[in-house]
C-alpha cells in the first residue's frame, strides 16, 4: 500500500511536469525492486486515471467553453490528438514492452532534454486563439512521440508550442487540454483489462494510487502554469539529465 501511495505521487507530480512520468514509474519498482500489480502498465494506466480527474477539476470550464461555443479550438484538438492515438493503437505492445527498458529511458531524458532547452530560445508570445492546423498537426505529433517512457508528453508538447511562437503559459495550457483526450483513451483501454481481470490485481492498491495521483497532479498543474509565467524550462533539463546519470549508476551496479 506504501509502495502504491509513493507511485501515485510520483505519478501526479511527473505527469505534468515535464520530467516523464511513464519513466519514472518503470523506474522506481526497477530501482527497488517492486514486483506484481505495480511493476505493470496496467497500474501506470490506472495512475493515469487519477491524473485524468485533476485534468477534469481544472479545466471542465476550459471544456465546457470549447464543447459549447468554441469549434475552431475543438477542431484543434481533435486534430492534435489523431496521431497519439493512431501511434497508440499501432504500437502498445512495443511500449507495453520492448520501450520500458532503462537505457531507452536515458537516451530520451537526455535528447529531448535538449530539445526542450532550445526551444526556450525559440521567438514567442502567440496564444491559443491564434493557433492554426499546422500548430495543432505538429503538436499532436510531438504528443504521439511522448509514448516513448523519458520523453514526456508535457514537455515535448510544451516545447512543440514554442518552437511555433506560443507562450510558455498558453503552450502549457494547450499541453493539459490536448493531454486530457488522449489519457481518457488509454485510461479506458486498459480500464477494460482491469476490468475483465479484476479478480487478478489488488484493487486497493489501485484505489490508493489513483487517489493520490489525482490529489497531486492538481497540485502539480496549479504550479507549473504558475511557475511559467515567470521562469523557463531548464531547471527540470538539468533534473533530467541528473536523473539520467543515476539511471546509469544504477545499471552499472546492477550490473
Amino acid at each position: 500500500m506504501v509502495e502504491a501511495i509513493i507511485l501515485g505521487i510520483v505519478q501526479g507530480l511527473t505527469e505534468f511536469l515535464p520530467v516523464s512520468s511513464t519513466a519514472h514509474l518503470i523506474l522506481l519498482p526497477w530501482f527497488f525492486g517492486w514486483k506484481g500489480d505495480l511493476d505493470s502498465l496496467t497500474f501506470d494506466v490506472a495512475l493515469h486515471a487519477g491524473t485524468l480527474l485533476s485534468l477534469i477539476i481544472c479545466f471542465w470550464k476550459d471544456w465546457v467553453e470549447i464543447l459549447l461555443n468554441n469549434r475552431k479550438l475543438l477542431a484543434l484538438l481533435v486534430v492534435a490528438t489523431l496521431p497519439a492515438g493512431i501511434a497508440g493503437i499501432l504500437f502498445n505492445d512495443a511500449v507495453e514492452t520492448t520501450l520500458r527498458s532503462p537505457l531507452i529511458i536515458v537516451f530520451t531524458l537526455v535528447l529531448f532534454g535538449i530539445v526542450m532547452l532550445i526551444s526556450e530560445r525559440w521567438k514567442r508570445g502567440r496564444e491559443i486563439k491564434d493557433m492554426t492546423f499546422s500548430d495543432a498537426i505538429i503538436i499532436g505529433t510531438a504528443q504521439a512521440i511522448a509514448l516513448i517512457p523519458g520523453v514526456s508528453r508535457s514537455g515535448i508538447t510544451i516545447s512543440a508550442g514554442l518552437f511555433r511562437g506560443l507562450g510558455r503559459e498558453a503552450s502549457a495550457r494547450f499541453s493539459f487540454i490536448l493531454s486530457t483526450p488522449v489519457i481518457f483513451g488509454a485510461t479506458l483501454l486498459e480500464g477494460r483489462k482491469l476490468i475483465s481481470k479484476a479478480g487478478s490485481y489488488d484493487l486497493n492498491l489501485f484505489m490508493a494510487g489513483v487517489v493520490t495521483s489525482a490529489v497531486t497532479g492538481y497540485i502539480a498543474i496549479k504550479f507549473l502554469l504558475y511557475f511559467l509565467k515567470k521562469h523557463p524550462l531548464n531547471i527540470f533539463v538539468y533534473y533530467r539529465f541528473v536523473l539520467a546519470l543515476i539511471i546509469i549508476g544504477g545499471i552499472w551496479l546492477k550490473g
